[in-house]
């Protein structure tokens, strides 16, 4: 008697909690749904009940590999994991966890999964992404300065994910406009030290192994001073203090001559 009561008090807890929860056998049919599970498919139980749950879901990880409720009825640890799920051609993203469905006496009999929907999570996220993609954009532009001549001012802290960045763009716009010479300024940067230099050089060879010539300018006095106290040698690379110097030896490499008129 004790026994059922609790069965029902279980059952009580389970259809109150509000996100959805399910049961399965060994083959994958379903055995219990509770209502908020069978709201978020928007079918009754009656429709539910002996159906297999990858027919229902047609998430990413059915009939795959990749399905959690196998591997734990399979006795694997239990385990929380993201997917996505097709509801009314709706695409659903969830996090589920999935855990084994015991008997009595510790035999696994099926399992059990609890759902959260996370869709509004996932968006904020991928819009989160796409701001700091904007960012990093705007924050490295490579502007065309002269006739095959690009330079590409950086201000704050480079870091290896600013480097990677500030590499793709520079790549990117050699190919765009067929550029011979980039000048990398980086008078704005904060700090130069090994790590810094060290992604400026990985830049220099990217950017020489497409045929075109780095130029480092803004060299203040005191990151001259750091460099050679670091022992850094930037090696063949063209270092000035200035971006109108850096332009001038530009010009001397593209044999580009600016002559005032009288």
């Amino acid at each position: 008697m004790n026994k059922q009561i609790s069965g029902d008090l279980a059952i009580k807890v389970l259809e109150q909690i509000p996100t959805p929860v399910m049961a399965v056998d060994t083959d994958l049919k379903v055995i219990f749904m509770n209502a908020a599970g069978c709201k978020f498919l928007g079918k009754s139980f009656d429709e539910i009940k002996s159906l297999y749950c990858y027919d229902l879901f047609n998430s990413l990880h059915c009939r795959t590999p990749e399905c959690r409720m196998k591997k734990v009825m399979a006795g694997a640890d239990i385990c929380t994991v993201r997917n996505e799920v097709k509801i009314n051609e709706r695409t659903v993203y969830i996090e589920y966890t999935a855990a084994p469905l015991k008997d009595d006496q510790g035999n696994i009999i099926g399992g059990l999964e609890y759902v959260l929907d996370i869709t509004e999570r996932v968006r904020q996220e991928q819009k989160l992404r796409e701001q700091s993609r904007t960012i990093m954009e705007i924050s490295t532009p490579a502007i065309k300065l002269w006739d095959r001549i690009v330079v590409l001012p950086v201000v704050g802290v480079v870091d290896s994910v600013r480097a990677q960045q500030m590499m793709n763009t520079m790549l990117k716009k050699i190919t765009e406009t067929s550029s011979k010479v980039i000048i990398l300024d980086i008078q704005g940067v904060a700090a130069v030290d090994t790590a810094v230099a060290n992604h400026l050089i990985k830049i220099a060879k990217a950017t020489k192994l497409m045929g075109c010539r780095c130029i480092i300018s803004g060299i203040s006095s005191a990151v001259a001073q750091t460099l050679v106290q670091l022992g850094i040698d930037l090696g063949a690379i063209i270092t000035n203090s200035t971006l109108e110097d850096a332009l001038s030896d530009a010009f001397t490499l593209l044999n580009l001559e600016v002559i005032k008129k009288k």
